[in-house]
């Protein structure tokens, strides 16, 4: 018999490949053929999304994890539970003409969700027969960009983001906005509410185009508006963070002879703490006015973000001057009205002249003097804190470094981290990055030692989990999680508890916020910085592989 499978579009390629691989080889050993859905006798479905395309043929929808863990058993009841499918549940879209899709993707750091979502955007789009082009804004810029024709022949603009990104080129298009967490795992259901949602992008703030914004909605809107900021501040940290690294590496006090290394230790010190460390909290604070109030917010969070440097209110100072500037700024804007011969002096000269006069004074009158004391307790008690103390922390970041795997918890940890390097407080980013290291390699760990729980795909996955864990991207182990969320998970925790614990309780330093084993080097500790991601790591692994059921 010629059977097809067709996958849910918000596998991406990866989970899609490997379910395909041990079902097609199933299905060949009780002698069917794997063919295309148009030629195939009977169709296997994995949700309740029936496609138009397969209307009429008969098959089965059956578990996707079950069949993932036992293909042989899953496919023969699916033989011998056959049904005709006789209506597709997304008609109103599948039966239409070609739709022509545009998509835009974005995450904070615009490595793995950026394009993990564009990956699960393509795919649905590809399987509902329409065209799609998916542009990425990653750290690198934008990847694949969307020409103005595409624009132009476009039936919907799709943007997944978590960040603020320039839509400018979208304008008159109608647009739908979400998560790249919602795009990556809802696809389907995202795609029906843009079709039923979708407004006409009219250009400006992009914040005040949702029109239906519900207090939800904003909340979500403030994660948006500091990863915003974060995003921006990255390249700074991690430039910053590595001279300064390669200044030491001359000695811990060669920045302060000049004569030293014809005066290298000193321009780097110049260049990373000087200039990029002295420049992060401004541009941390400038990008999250500039996601509130689009682009005449930017000037008074930048000259906000810097009066909180120079006052030594750190990242605490720069969080509270990005939302103050933006929303004034925002506030402003709202209410100051002009005739339209005056217009156009709005954005260039009253909104950044009155935003900078209000924010600056409230930075340098009410705000900077309690927010500096607050940030020098938090550094003198992290100099001093105990060894008990700082295994208590380190556990608690590491454990919140794998609760969700690039979600909101894990950023909330790693903006922590990332902050405290602008107040010289390098520690925690040290016990970040170790236990954001953790649940990829340990799961790779586990298809190693417990290998007859695991099937050849899953152990190929191991392999490129592996990978991505050594580079510092804990959404690698994502596939596991899908398809064992609850000990992936909690085994996950244990070993990144364990590794931040290690690293703070041993005091290791790192002035880089990215970078997995690129920027051991750089480490203060590099060998028992090592042993502290290894152990983690060999506990999860070593966890899971206990408790993870038999492959039957």
């Amino acid at each position: 018999m010629n059977i097809s499978f067709v996958f849910p579009a918000q596998l991406g390629k990866a989970r899609t490949f490997l379910v395909n691989e041990v079902l097609t080889a199933a299905a060949k050993q009780q002698g069917h053929n794997v063919v295309a859905v148009d030629q195939a006798e009977f169709v296997v479905l994995f949700d309740e999304q029936i496609p138009a395309n397969v209307v009429g043929k008969q098959g089965a929808i059956v578990s996707l994890e079950q069949a993932f863990t036992q293909p042989e058993n899953v496919l023969t009841q699916a033989v011998s539970s056959a049904q005709t499918f006789a209506n597709a549940t997304q008609a109103a879209i599948s039966t239409s003409a070609v739709k022509n899709i545009v998509a835009v993707t974005a995450c904070p750091t615009g490595v793995a969700h950026t394009f993990m979502s564009a990956e699960a955007v393509e795919n649905y789009a590809k399987a509902q027969g329409w065209n799609v082009k998916v542009e990425t804004r990653g750290q690198v810029g934008a990847g694949n960009p969307i020409s103005a024709e595409e624009v132009a022949a476009a039936d919907l603009v799709f943007v997944a983001a978590d960040i603020d990104v320039d839509l400018s080129k979208f304008e008159g298009k109608p647009m739908y906005r979400t998560s790249t967490g919602l795009a990556l795992k809802k696809t389907a259901q995202e795609f029906e509410k843009a079709f039923k949602e979708a407004k006409v992008y009219m250009g400006g703030n992009s914040s005040a185009q949702a029109g239906n914004e519900s207090s939800t909605n904003e909340k979500k809107g403030v994660y948006k508006h500091l990863m915003t900021g974060v995003s921006h501040m990255l390249p700074l940290v991690v430039a910053g963070g590595l001279l300064i690294a390669i200044s030491f590496m001359f000695g811990i006090e060669a920045f302060k002879d000049g004569n030293i290394g014809g005066g290298l230790p000193k321009a780097l010190m110049d260049i990373g703490g000087g200039a990029a460390f002295h420049l992060m909290i401004a541009v941390f604070a400038g990008y999250v006015a500039y996601s509130i109030a689009d682009r005449p917010g930017l000037a008074a969070g930048l000259i906000g973000g810097m009066l909180a440097t120079n006052a030594g209110a750190g990242i605490l100072g720069g969080i509270i001057a990005g939302f103050l500037a933006g929303y004034v700024v925002k506030f402003l804007n709202d209410n100051i009205k002009l005739p339209a011969s005056l217009a156009s002096l709005k954005p260039i000269l009253i909104l950044p002249l009155l935003g900078s006069a209000i924010v600056g004074l409230a930075m340098v009158y009410l705000i900077n003097p309690p927010v500096a004391s607050i940030m020098e307790a938090l550094s003198n008690w992290l100099n001093s804190i105990g060894q008990t103390n700082a295994i208590i922390l380190g556990a608690i970041l590491g454990a919140m470094m794998c609760v969700d795997m690039g979600g909101p918890v894990n950023k909330a940890a790693y903006t922590f981290g990332v902050g405290l390097i602008a107040s010289q407080q390098y520690t925690p980013m040290a016990a970040v990055m170790a236990a954001g290291m953790v649940p990829p390699i340990g799961m790779a760990i586990a298809t190693w030692i417990a290998r007859n729980k695991f099937t050849t795909n899953q152990r190929d996955a191991g392999k490129a989990s592996f990978v991505l864990g050594l580079c510092f991207i804990s959404e690698g182990a994502l596939p596991f999680v899908a398809a064992d969320p609850m000990r992936v998970i909690a085994t996950s925790i244990l070993g990144g508890a364990t590794s931040g614990a290690i690293s703070l309780g041993l005091g290791i330093t790192l002035q880089a916020p990215h970078g997995g084993l690129f920027v051991i080097p750089f480490v203060s500790q590099p060998l028992m910085y090592l042993a502290a991601i290894a152990i983690g790591s060999v506990v999860t692994g070593v966890t899971y592989a206990i408790i993870k059921p038999k492959v039957e």
